[in-house]
């Protein structure tokens, strides 16, 4: 079974909440240790965590990446859904664990761009408490609204002389400060609802208990060709493949430009030798037809650079929104 080729919807019926590693067990022709042991890497399971609930992009990501490495070094790679503030709970513990290559993650640049500007300093996630192995894709957000509201554009928000009600997938997402930027720089009254991923606020949405809310591509583009939803911009800086007839915030005239991306991590002082095995079998990963595959599915964007140029696209990324947030006076969170 190549789950690497499917939609979020379709993985989620298909595989039904089976892990990698039972997949890739019937498979045959893989390790099946608990536990890693002296010997050369990898000697056991490397277990991969992700900071979300089943079915997300950063899920999807991490269970076809999942697959391929295991494939490569010959071990099974199950996946644990952690999911908890914005991917910090399972960034923590992934902080704490060995040092060894037998716990990595999948972790969200929001986390550590974005995150930290609406929690405490004692709460926020610092990139440099990991290993950073290798970039691997980005995800655009688009602001929709329901078929039904009339709205297609960012301007006929501001027409409608009300106050806006914006949903978003959390505070401290790429969603919330998206949408945040937008409303403030248009000058459009407007009320957060932040709720706790796509889902419930794609339910919300659906439903017209919001206005309008700010989603991943991939989490509403199929709403959008059910003609369910009307996509009002999308926040990367040109126009995406996926939805080229739809102007980005920027051609609108409201500069905000926000996008998700994501990397492969480990914990802190992981051996350079067992990182470069990880990153030369993730790279292996991203050449075959399924993964190029799964990422067209999924709509998502490759940037499988290394740690280096990692870190120059979250430092870059921090910089500008720390920036904005200052200039507009927004809050994305209570402080503590």
């Amino acid at each position: 079974m190549k789950f690497t080729q499917m939609s979020r919807r379709a993985f989620l019926v298909a595989a039904g909440g089976v892990t990698v590693a039972a997949m890739l067990s019937a498979c045959g022709g893989v390790k099946t240790t608990s536990t890693g042991g002296e010997g050369k890497y990898p000697t056991g399971n490397i277990q991969m965590s992700v900071g979300a609930s089943p079915g997300g992009s950063t899920d999807l990501i991490t269970r076809a990446i999942a697959e391929g490495v295991g494939k490569e070094l010959g071990v099974s790679v199950p996946v644990v859904n952690k999911p908890g503030a914005n991917g910090a709970l399972n960034a923590k513990e992934l902080q704490s664990a060995k040092a060894d290559g037998y716990k990595i993650a999948v972790q969200n640049a929001s986390l550590f761009t974005i995150t930290p500007l609406a929690v405490s300093a004692a709460e926020a996630v610092k990139v440099d408490d990991f290993d950073l192995i290798t970039g691997i894709s980005q995800d655009d957000y688009m602001l929709a609204a329901p078929a039904a509201s009339g709205y297609k554009n960012i301007a006929d928000l501001k027409k409608a002389g009300k106050n806006i009600k914006y949903g978003t997938t959390g505070v401290g997402t790429g969603a919330q400060l998206a949408s945040a930027l937008t409303f403030k720089v248009a000058g459009i009254p407007s009320t957060s609802v932040p709720f706790d991923g796509g889902a419930p606020a794609m339910t919300a949405l659906l439903g017209s208990q919001v206005d309008v809310a700010t989603f991943q591509i991939g989490e509403g583009i199929e709403n959008v060709k059910a003609g369910k939803l009307v996509p009002l911009a999308v926040f990367s800086a040109e126009r995406i493949k996926f939805l080229p007839d739809v102007p980005t915030a920027k051609e609108q005239g409201f500069d905000v430009v926000v996008a998700q991306y994501r990397f492969l991590t480990a914990p802190k002082g992981t051996p350079e030798d067992v990182k470069t095995k990880l990153a030369e079998a993730a790279k292996t990963t991203f050449a075959t037809e399924e993964y190029k595959k799964f990422n067209a599915a999924n709509f998502l964007t490759p940037i499988e650079v290394a740690p280096g140029e990692i870190g120059k696209i979250l430092d870059e990324a921090s910089t500008k929104y720390k920036a904005q947030i200052d200039q507009y006076g927004i809050e994305l969170g209570a402080k503590k």
